[in-house]
């Protein structure tokens, strides 16, 4: 699991045997208890909807345990709106491919050690899609067309 600050462009990584709530806890304590989440008015944390943190109840959790905190879900089946997603597939591509570990020790100090090199060589992603990108994709669907014209009437 692991959480990305977009604007700093630094990595929070745990490994973990499974997904739930108590990894994503750890997770979420790994980020908040350090500087400057620690003491940020408010922190967003995207999250796309996997079991651990989907939903209200996720929302109503999160805000419990650090008051400033707020989630914020990606629609479904639009992860790729997290920007995590962007380090996940560097990570597939960079780290696990081929996959070919001896063990799952291995396979964590490896994610770890390519975290720490990654950090020191990343940078806040840019992103070059704008809305008027895609309003000019969308335009292109009928029933976007048929929605334009019903907001325009």
């Amino acid at each position: 699991m692991a959480a990305w600050d977009v604007r700093r462009a630094k990595v929070f990584g745990i490994c973990t045997k499974s997904t739930g709530t108590e990894p994503y806890h750890r997770l979420v304590d790994l980020v908040t208890q350090q500087e400057p989440y620690r003491s940020a008015d408010r922190v967003f944390w995207v999250s796309d909807n996997g079991l651990s943190h989907r939903g209200q109840t996720a929302i109503d959790r999160l805000s419990a345990w650090y008051p400033h905190a707020i989630q914020v879900h990606t629609p479904v089946h639009a992860s790729w709106l997290n920007q995590i997603e962007i380090y996940f597939s560097v990570v597939q591509r960079k780290v696990l491919t081929p996959n070919d570990f001896s063990d799952l020790e291995t396979l964590e100090q490896r994610l770890l050690d390519f975290q720490d090199r990654y950090e020191e060589i990343a940078k806040p992603f840019k992103w070059k899609f704008t809305k008027e990108d895609l309003h000019r994709i969308l335009s292109r669907l009928p029933s976007y067309q048929l929605v334009l014209v019903k907001l325009a009437a």
